[in-house]
Parts: structure tokens; C-alpha cells; sequence
């Protein structure tokens, strides 16, 4: 067995993916190395092949039909064999002194009782054109160096989220929590994240900042004008995060309350990008997710509706839609997302 499987999606990634590829090799036969190539129109699937050959062992080259991004982390998970699991998208990249401390932590896990079933660590925002990039940490809230229960977690601030950057789960895990990824939807590095929290029972926080998270190519998913070209799909992820998860069950409480945060920001996100747009169309589709969410949890709805996002996503006429995107506009600029 492998000690990390990383899978790789990549999607007419050939412009970028050797960058992605060739820091994650540093990790020697420890790591397999998943390229996924989802259908790739260009020459995607012939430098993966490349790979493949030069580094037998290490790298494995999966073709399938285009599925989209979630479908090509599911073929990334069914196919590991490492006993724990990471998605690197082919045009973010690792550091690689932190990758080496990463793995020397995972080795101390594969014998250790009780076993760790999620590594979290820091990652930066690589925005182009951005004098400052700002690192995600997690300090504040997570002891560090040692295997920690949610009874101990502290608490994040908003706008300190755990995403797919942050995270190593156990592979087991994301077998033992059912996750099933839509095919052909943007955004479900949400889900991933999300739906297998309830089944942590043990985490460990790396303070090393590993993940670069690459914000600024042309007709990049978290575009904002993208993102409001695909809502449907952003609503499809933030409806999905209510179906898959019985958050009023989920305990201990803290990561409750913690997922709970995550589910108010994303559907924040979804609805000040419809309220971005503008049009009749969208505002009509930002009332309807609201109705959804109260006619399929109706307490869920009065906790997300009446809270402070909750209250300013849904301040009525135009000058209340202008003080919900200038709120977010601010947090663009405190949070350095797109």
C-alpha cells in the first residue's frame, strides 16, 4: 500500500499540468501520483501516458470519458491505493519542503492508535497580480503536532474555512461516508470537504504551507462572472450539501456549529453572485433557493435566513441588493477570494 494517493484532474490541462506534476514527484515511491484525464481535447492525455512511462510505480494515467471535476476525483478514489488521499488540481501545485514534512507526518499516522483520519494544513492564495498572497492558517483555532478530537478544535473565524486545499483525508473515509460526486457540476471541492466531516473522528494540524492555490487564469471556474454563468450548478453543490448531510444530527457540537458556518457562506456565495447578476431571471432563482431550503428544513432555513448573512443576502429593493454586494465586495478584499 501507498502511503498517499493524489489524484490530479486535468481537462486540456497541458499549458500547466508538468508544473503540478513534477513537485508532486518529489515524493518519491511513497506517493502514487493519479492523472485523470477527463476527456482532454488537447494533449493532456499523451503527456500523462508520458509520465506514466517515465514513472512507473509513482504515476498512473486515467482516461475516461469527459465527467467534469467531480467525476475525475471519484475515478481518483476508486482507484488509490494509498491510505491516505489528496486532490491537487493540475494548475495549483505543492511547496515542496512542506510536501516532505506532509509525508513525514502521514508515515507517523499508518501505525498510530486511534488512527487520523483528516491532516489539515495551510494553503495560499496565488492570485495574479496580487502584491500580497495571503496563507490560510488554522494556528488559532487547531492545536498543533499532535492528534486532536472536535472537542478540541477552537473556533475559526468566518472566512477561515477548511477547503479541499487544506485537506489529506483517510482514504477509508471518503469510502465509509458514501461520497459520490454529481458528474459534470462545477464547485463540488465544497462536497468533498463537507460530506465526510461527520465521519472524522481524530484530525491533526501541520502548520506548513503546502497548497498553492492558483487564482487569475482566463475562464477559471471561480471567476466571478464565470460563477454567475454556472449558478445552476453553485446551486446545485449548495442544495446537495443539505441533502447529503443531517446537520442538526451531526455531533459533537462544535463540528455542528462549524458546518453549519460552512453551509451559511456558501449559501451566501450563491446568492450575492445571483444578486451580482442582476437580472429578473436570477433574482427569481436566488427567492427560489430560499423557498427550497425552508420547505425542506424548515429550521435549517430559520437559523441560515434570520442570521447576520442571512438578513443582509435578503434586504429587500435595489438599495438592499447594494448593500449586500458592497458587504461583499469588503470581504473580497479582507479574504482575497474571488
Amino acid at each position: 500500500m501507498k502511503l498517499l494517493s493524489i489524484a490530479v484532474p486535468c481537462y486540456n490541462s497541458q499549458d500547466y499540468m508538468r508544473h503540478c506534476i513534477d513537485a508532486l514527484l518529489t515524493g518519491g515511491d511513497e506517493v502514487e501520483i493519479l492523472i485523470v484525464d477527463d476527456g482532454s481535447k488537447d494533449n493532456t492525455a499523451a503527456i500523462a501516458d508520458e509520465y506514466q512511462a517515465a514513472h512507473p510505480g509513482i504515476v498512473r494515467a486515467i482516461h475516461q470519458e469527459n465527467g467534469g471535476h467531480g467525476a475525475a476525483v471519484m475515478a481518483g478514489v476508486r482507484a488509490a491505493t494509498g491510505a491516505y488521499f489528496k486532490v491537487v488540481d493540475s494548475d495549483d501545485w505543492l511547496d515542496e519542503a512542506a510536501f516532505a514534512k506532509v509525508l513525514a507526518t502521514l508515515r507517523g499516522f499508518v501505525n498510530s492508535q486511534p488512527t487520523v483520519d483528516l491532516l489539515i494544513s495551510n494553503f495560499i492564495y496565488d492570485k495574479v497580480g496580487a502584491a500580497h498572497k495571503k496563507v490560510m492558517k488554522y494556528g488559532n483555532a487547531l492545536p498543533q503536532n499532535r492528534p486532536l478530537t472536535w472537542d478540541e478544535v477552537g473556533k475559526l473565524h468566518r472566512g477561515q474555512y477548511i477547503l479541499m486545499h487544506s485537506v489529506i483525508y483517510r482514504t477509508q473515509v471518503l469510502r465509509d461516508c458514501g461520497l459520490d460526486l454529481p458528474r459534470h457540476t462545477f464547485y463540488v471541492d465544497n462536497l468533498f470537504v463537507y460530506v465526510p466531516m461527520p465521519y472524522v473522528r481524530t484530525l491533526y494540524y501541520l502548520d506548513v504551507d503546502l497548497y498553492h492555490y492558483y487564482i487569475g487564469r482566463e475562464g477559471q471556474s471561480v471567476q466571478e462572472q464565470t460563477m454567475i454563468r454556472r449558478i445552476d450548478q453553485q446551486i446545485r453543490v449548495n442544495q446537495l450539501m443539505i441533502e447529503q448531510v443531517d446537520l442538526p444530527r451531526v455531533e459533537p457540537a462544535r463540528l455542528r456549529q462549524y458546518m453549519y458556518n460552512y453551509l451559511e457562506i456558501i449559501t451566501t456565495v450563491s446568492s450575492v453572485l445571483m444578486l451580482r447578476g442582476g437580472t429578473p431571471e436570477l433574482l427569481a432563482k436566488k427567492q427560489a433557493l430560499w423557498q427550497w431550503i425552508e420547505q425542506k428544513d424548515a429550521g435549517l432555513y430559520k437559523q441560515l435566513r434570520y442570521g447576520l448573512m442571512g438578513r443582509v443576502m435578503n434586504l429587500p429593493g435595489s438599495a438592499g441588493r447594494g448593500f449586500a454586494v458592497l458587504c461583499y465586495k469588503i470581504s473580497q478584499k479582507l479574504f482575497g477570494f474571488n
